[in-house]
């Protein structure tokens, strides 16, 4: 009995046996924090560090941040103790088939006085890391509000706490949780992928996204506005939208040869995320689709403007409106709740949330068990207690 205590506190000793890098800021200098379970052998050997320093607001040792003190931790205790760096080192990397975004414009705008901008190296991280260009904008408009707002201090001169704080009253002003959640991502990005300090804020707090509903149209609605669209062009974009379950952007960077009518299935190329997927293809749609092309011809894209260029999402938004007004649909439509009303009339006819799931490009089910919130499959057998009454 001795012998098995013995062997399990040894087990547990040798599991506690690691030690945890931390990117530290500390008096505006990066340092390298040595966080571990207490432990007589890995305190003596980190005792012995030149320059190791104890930091009482962090709990833990450090030493300055360089490359010949990252070696020295790794030479130390190679083969004594797992030194865990998991955090510590930047391991995202540009995906090989994103496309490559410009930023260009963003550098070469003009400059208003007393006003700051996204340093070069912000942009160049975005621009490597193949972030969609909408992601981009949204990253470098957020955390341009957040250098304003700190006009009198620079990036590295503040804190967690005072982020927070920041965070906070963005809150009581009525920020958005998900505006909130943008100018955290934003914040992030700059500490932890430009500034290569990946855990700098791991303490800080994210907003409570409240559950809101997506808006979905019946059925009816929606083929009510199809219908009354006559322009071959404007009809097949509309019931693409819908048919498809594809955002305004996926429909815009789609491609001639994305349409692969053999299998009946559209390809969606760098979706949000970055992600390539599949879709379903109408095969009432794919008629309309070659009248469309044989009177349109377009060259590249499936949807171009008169100039060639992408399709304008702007102009998508305008001729739902307007066919959605010729219909009689009174709330306002947008090019999104297409999409989410193909999601909740597919989980109404019984397809598998996972399959939805897929089609959708969802990377957690939960994402898509939202639309179980709005299908009446689960209500429209039930009887009020009202009309129960004799």
């Amino acid at each position: 009995m001795i012998f098995v205590i013995e062997s399990v506190y040894n087990t547990m000793k040798r599991a506690s046996r690691h030690l945890t890098l931390k990117h530290l800021l500390i008096n505006n200098e990066r340092k390298i924090g040595l966080q571990f379970y207490p432990d007589e052998r890995i305190s003596k050997m980190v005792e012995q560090f030149e320059g190791i320093q104890w930091s009482e607001p962090f709990e833990m040792f450090y030493l300055p941040n360089t490359k010949a003190n990252i070696a020295l931790i790794f030479d130390t205790f190679r083969g004594i103790v797992w030194v865990n760096g998991s955090n510590f080192f930047d391991k995202k990397i540009k995906t090989k088939n994103n496309d490559s975004i410009s930023l260009q414009h963003f550098r070469d705008r003009d400059k208003v006085k007393n006003r700051r901008y996204c340093p070069d190296e912000f942009l160049d991280k975005l621009e490597y890391k193949g972030y969609a260009f909408n992601t981009a904008r949204t990253y470098i408009s957020c955390f341009e509000i957040f250098l304003n707002d700190f006009k009198d201090r620079e990036p590295l001169e503040i804190s967690e706490y005072d982020i927070q704080n920041y965070l906070n009253e963005l809150a009581k002003e009525g920020y958005s949780s998900s505006r909130i959640n943008q100018m955290i991502n934003s914040i992030k990005f700059y500490y932890e992928i430009v500034k290569e300090m990946p855990n700098r804020f791991y303490s800080i707090d994210r907003p409570f996204k409240k559950l809101k509903l997506p808006k979905v149209l019946s059925k009816e609605d929606v083929f009510k506005i199809i219908l009354a669209t006559k322009n071959i062009k404007h009809k097949c974009i509309l019931s693409l939208l819908y048919s498809a379950g594809l955002r305004r952007q996926e429909l815009i960077d789609l491609k001639l040869s994305d349409i692969d009518s053999n299998r009946m299935m559209i390809r969606v190329n760098s979706g949000k995320g970055n992600k390539d997927r599949y879709t379903i293809l109408s095969k009432e749609v794919l008629k309309d689709l070659r009248k469309y092309f044989l009177s349109y011809r377009p060259e590249n894209y499936l949807f171009e403007s008169p100039t060639g260029d992408k399709y304008s999402a702007t102009s998508i938004a305008q001729i739902l409106r307007k066919s959605a007004q010729v219909a009689g649909i009174r709330q306002s439509v947008t090019p999104h709740m297409l999409r989410h009303s193909f999601a909740t009339h597919l989980l109404e006819s019984g397809t598998d949330i996972r399959i939805i799931q897929r089609i959708l490009g969802h990377n957690s089910l939960k994402t898509t068990e939202i639309y179980t919130h709005v299908t009446n499959e689960h209500v429209k057998n039930i009887i009020s207690p009202f009309d129960s009454v004799n």
